[in-house]
């Protein structure tokens, strides 16, 4: 590039001097020429200024590139002292490798065998898992089943005793030797004596033992889901009458003759009722006495409140 520059300088010193043997024109094209090489080297500067520039970098990037080299060639040296302890170390492995050999071999029998042992317990396991998984999801299941139980058995006790103390306050007017209302089993029982309710042998009721009735019926005929059992109980004496044949006909009838009053009279639905006799042989007092045959012979009228979901759930639905 210095060349350049000079063979421009010398040119236009030779245009200096031979400037006054030349004619005007001459001159004044060779004066362009001057021009035209002066912007040329001006041109040609930009491009010794860029191409220094660049020069400068590739210098930055050689430098760059001898600095990482020495760098590489410090690990390579690194690397080959590690290569050479390594060496050694294999040297005094390599030495023990075959007396270990026949023990790898031993070894490797070994864990042959105890691989196939832990399948055989990995699928065990695996059954055991989903064994448990199952038993857990049974006792979740039966957990919350008992909670749905508890909450409905509650719920009945509840409702139960509701229902007593509506039938007890029905029936304040009427003193304990005649009837007694009770729960027990999350039933209501109304136990109405004989005296309260028919003459001795009949089952034709009395107008006081309707007026009981319909004091009952009254309450029943509110609670529409109660399910309503009569049953007719006597003492241990037979009976004796042309008009029932036992004590089983006597109660079977009195109980009939009660469910009669309750839907013909007072307009209890039909279907929520049972009638059944129990002769004697379900007592609450002992025969041997007169005071327990009076106990025995009564009617009960046992009510039980509906709860289907409770009947659903022990029946597994």
């Amino acid at each position: 590039m210095k060349n350049y520059i000079k063979i421009i300088f010398f040119f236009s010193t030779v245009l200096v001097v031979f400037s006054s043997c030349v004619t005007k024109k001459k001159y004044h094209e060779q004066e362009v020429r001057a021009q035209n090489a002066e912007a040329e080297v001006r041109k040609l500067k930009g491009q010794v200024a860029t191409l220094q520039e660049e020069v400068n970098k590739l210098n930055a990037n050689v430098k760059a590139l001898n600095d990482r080299i020495a760098a590489l060639n410090k690990k390579v040296n690194e690397l080959r002292d590690s290569v050479n302890m390594l060496d050694d170390a294999y040297s005094l492995v390599s030495d023990s490798l075959d007396a270990c050999r026949g023990n790898v071999q031993n070894l490797s029998g070994k864990v042959s065998h105890l691989k196939g042992k832990i399948n055989e317990l990995g699928t065990a396991n695996e059954e055991s898992n989903k064994q448990l998984n199952l038993s857990k999801s049974q006792i979740e299941e039966q957990r919350r089943k008992l909670e749905q139980l508890q909450a409905l058995i509650d719920a009945q006790q509840k409702a139960t005793e509701a229902l007593r103390k509506k039938i007890a306050d029905a029936l304040a007017g009427f003193n304990s030797s005649e009837l007694t209302v009770t729960r027990r089993n999350g039933k209501v029982y109304i136990s109405m004596q004989e005296s309260l309710l028919f003459p001795s042998g009949s089952a034709e009721v009395n107008p006081k033992g309707k007026l009981a009735l319909s004091k009952v019926a009254e309450v029943l005929n509110v609670g529409k889901d109660i399910n309503i059992n009569i049953e007719g109980h006597t003492d241990s004496i037979p009976i004796h009458n042309k008009t029932y044949a036992d004590n089983w006909a006597l109660s079977t009838a009195r109980a009939t003759s009660i469910a009669h009053v309750l839907i013909d009279e007072y307009k209890v639905t039909p279907a929520r009722l049972t009638a059944s006799g129990r002769s004697q042989y379900d007592p609450i007092a002992k025969n041997s006495t007169p005071g327990g045959r009076a106990q025995n012979r009564r009617t009960e009228i046992i009510l039980e409140p509906k709860l289907d979901e409770l009947t659903d759930l022990l029946s597994g639905k």
